[in-house]
């Protein structure tokens, strides 16, 4: 019987082990999947990306002279001369602020068609309201640009609808100013947030926010203690997809700000490709770049203490 017990426990033990080396042998090979199946996305990341970036970078620590696209050298000459110039500075916050409010307000509107459209129960009119947001994506941002140009013209659709109905006197000026790029841009990036949000909605089952307000939470507090913890991954995700489109945002700001209003993407556009200062454009690509990059990483880690993992 003792013999038999040892040969038993042997056996459970050379079981295990076969097992272990089984299981561990799988999971090389699983790896070694992924890393094949991966390889050529992350190749053409690498070479698309990564190495064009680190090209920029060296650039921009170039010196650039009059009469020459750049001369090589070594220096930080570029990053001083935005740093220290008001004009630049002015540009760079002036892109911050109008992100911020596009997404903001991209926010406010989204959050209430996203839920909306999440809990229709009509399902061909689900269908239809989401290709009416999916739609303008078709369209290029130029394209849009030109018909905000048409409404918002001093003689455009809407003054000339305010002045019809009392409201205006006489053309208020808003084509041209801040105002028409933030409106611009809020219509460009709606859609991105409304299809975030909806997607996150879709997961949250409704059961908890009828037990919410079984338990007597009023529509408010039933939204801020049981809803937005449960979509904070899909804000997150919508916000970060507006401002970072709105910050980087060429077509709109030209088209519908006008030559006299000024953002870091047409400004790095016009030193490359206008001034030929090859090196102080790409500085203001790094620094509009790194800007995003500190923005987006710090309201992560804002969210994450607040609300747990994103």
């Amino acid at each position: 019987m003792v013999e038999q017990g040892i040969q038993g426990v042997t056996a459970v033990t050379e079981g295990r082990a076969q097992y272990e080396n089984t299981r561990s042998a799988l999971r090389r090979k699983d790896t070694n999947t992924t890393i094949a199946l991966l390889a050529p996305s992350l190749g053409l990341v690498l070479l698309g990306l990564a190495v064009p970036l680190l090209l920029m970078l060296r650039y921009s620590l170039n010196h650039w002279a009059p009469g020459e696209l750049m001369s090589s050298a070594f220096t930080l000459e570029n990053y001083v001369r935005f740093f220290s110039d008001t004009f630049y500075l002015g540009v760079l916050f002036r892109t911050l602020w109008i992100s911020l409010v596009s997404t903001v307000a991209c926010l406010v509107l989204g959050l209430p068609a996203a839920y909306y459209l999440s809990r229709l129960k009509i399902r061909w009119l689900k269908t239809a309201l989401i290709l009416a947001i999916v739609i303008p994506l078709l369209m290029g941002n130029a394209v849009r640009a030109v018909g905000w140009i048409v409404l918002l013209a001093d003689r455009g659709l809407i003054n000339e609808a305010m002045i019809y109905a009392g409201v205006f006197p006489e053309p208020v000026r808003i084509l041209y100013t801040g105002k028409a790029v933030a409106i611009g841009l809020i219509a460009v990036l709606l859609p991105f947030m409304i299809i975030s949000l909806q997607a996150v909605f879709d997961g949250v089952p409704e059961s908890y926010e009828e037990a919410a307000m079984n338990l007597g939470a009023p529509p408010f507090v039933m939204f801020y203690r049981v809803l937005l913890p449960l979509i904070i991954p899909g804000v997150f995700s919508g916000c970060l997809l507006c401002f970072v489109l709105a910050m980087n945002a060429y077509a709109t700001p030209v088209l519908i700000g006008g030559p006299s209003f000024h953002m870091m993407a047409p400004k790095v556009y016009e030193q490359a490709l206008k001034v030929f200062n090859w090196p102080f454009a790409a500085s203001m690509a790094f620094i509009l770049m790194a800007t995003t990059l500190v923005l987006t990483i710090s309201a992560s880690l804002a969210l994450q203490r607040r609300y747990g993992t994103i």
